[in-house]
């Protein structure tokens, strides 16, 4: 029985498996989108998103723990350089997977993985920055806008008695 076990052995062993995403990892890091089969790209995710985490934090423990994943110096030089200056201010959720149908040779459900922050169609423009979200409390607007309607009314009835009237 298999409880318990979430893990998508993907038909390999683990040293393969770990070879595998390792490998898929460093080509979604350095070309930032790749398209490969759904479930690998799913199994992908759950991979390169704590290393993406950690890539965040620019120092030589976190390099050094980031390279036994990838075991690639560019790659590593790529995620700590461009991508974690783009993902800074995004609390997770860095890739995205589209699914785009079945391959001709053998059927199989294909998808492309690309990290959200390189793509302009979805995102902001190359020149913008992601600026913060304003955080409110939605639950006092109401309140604020008839207040402010107030105010705005009793200025302007105050404006019409001062202005001297010529008849």
């Amino acid at each position: 029985m298999r409880h318990g076990d979430k893990v998508n052995n993907l038909g390999r062993k683990k040293a393969h498996r770990d070879a595998l995403l390792s490998n898929l990892a460093c080509q979604l890091i350095t070309y930032k989108r790749i398209v490969t089969t759904a479930a690998k790209a799913k199994a992908l995710r759950v991979y390169v998103e704590p290393i993406i985490t950690k890539g965040k934090d620019n120092t030589t423990h976190q390099r050094r723990v980031v390279f036994s994943y990838l075991q690639d110096k560019e790659a590593v030089k790529e995620l700590f350089g461009n991508v974690a200056e783009k993902v800074a201010g995004r609390p997770g959720g860095y890739t995205r997977i589209i699914k785009l149908g079945a391959r001709v040779g053998d059927n199989a459900e294909t998808a492309m993985i690309e990290l959200v922050d390189f793509n302009e169609v979805y995102g902001k423009g190359k020149g913008e920055t992601k600026t913060a979200a304003k955080k409110t409390r939605r639950s006092g607007g109401a309140k604020k806008g008839a207040a402010k309607a107030e105010t705005e009314t009793a200025a302007a009835e105050d404006k019409a008695t001062d202005s001297p009237v010529t008849e």
